[in-house]
C-alpha cells in the first residue's frame, strides 16, 4: 500500500505549527521538567520505605500521564491554529488511569516483541503508537484506543517506520546542542506524530464515507 504521507512535508508543516508556539511548547515541557525534579526532592525522605517508594512513584506516574495527555491535546490545539491551553491538563486528567493502562499494555506488548527477535517489538510499537491520540482526540477506552491505532496504521508500517528513524534523528540532534535543543525537538517530534494521526484519521475517515 502506497503511503498516506510525505515525510517532508510532515516535518515542513509540523515544524511551521511548533515555531508558531515554540516559547509556550518549550516552556510547558521545561516546567514540567522543573516539577518532576521538585517533587523528586521533596519525595527522597519517603523513599526510605517501601510504602513511601510506592507512594512517590504512583504520585510520579499520576502526574507524567496527566502531562502526556495535556501535552498531546495541546499539540492539537497547536495544529487547529490554537493557542495552547493550560486548562488542557484538567480535562484530560479524568482520562490519566485509562492512559497508564493503556500504555502499560503497549509496553508490555512492545517488551514481547522484542524478546522476539527485536523486529516483531518495533512493529507492534511502530502499529500501536496512536493508542494516546485517540484517547485525547476521541475518548477512547484501553482496548479501542489500541485496536483504532492498529487499524488505523494498517499497511503504513514502513512510512511510520521511516518517520520514526526522522524523529529519532532530530532528537538526537537536540540532544547534541548543548541539550537545550531538546526543548524544540520534543515539542517538533510530537506535533509530527499529532499532524500524521491527523493526516491518517483523516484519510481512514474519508474512505469509510466513500465506501457507505
Amino acid at each position: 500500500m502506497e503511503p498516506k504521507f510525505m515525510i517532508s512535508e510532515v516535518f515542513q508543516t509540523s515544524w511551521k505549527h511548533t515555531k508558531s508556539q515554540i516559547w509556550v511548547l518549550a516552556g510547558l515541557l521545561i516546567g514540567f521538567c522543573i516539577l518532576s525534579l521538585i517533587l523528586e526532592l521533596l519525595g527522597m525522605p519517603a523513599q526510605g520505605s517501601t510504602a513511601g517508594k510506592i507512594i512517590v512513584s504512583l504520585i510520579s506516574i499520576l502526574i507524567s500521564s496527566i502531562f502526556a495527555l495535556g501535552y498531546t491535546k495541546n499539540m492539537f490545539q497547536t495544529l487547529d491554529g490554537e493557542e495552547p491551553q493550560f486548562s488542557a491538563y484538567g480535562q484530560q486528567s479524568r482520562k490519566a488511569i485509562t492512559y497508564f493502562v493503556a500504555n502499560f499494555i503497549y509496553a508490555i506488548l512492545v517488551l514481547l516483541g522484542l524478546a522476539l527477535l527485536i523486529i516483531p517489538g518495533i512493529y507492534i510499537g511502530i502499529r500501536l503508537q496512536f493508542y494516546s491520540a485517540f484517547i485525547v482526540e476521541e475518548n477512547c477506552g484501553i482496548i479501542d484506543s489500541l485496536q483504532k491505532s492498529w487499524k488505523l496504521t494498517q499497511g503504513q508500517a514502513m512510512p511510520l517506520f521511516l518517520l520514526a528513524l526522522t524523529m529519532l534523528g532530530i532528537s538526537i540532534i537536540g540532544i547534541i546542542l548543548f541539550f537545550i535543543g531538546i526543548f524544540i525537538a520534543i515539542p517538533l517530534v510530537s506535533m509530527m506524530q499529532c499532524y500524521v494521526f491527523r493526516k491518517l484519521n483523516t484519510v481512514s475517515i474519508e474512505t469509510v464515507q466513500i465506501e457507505l
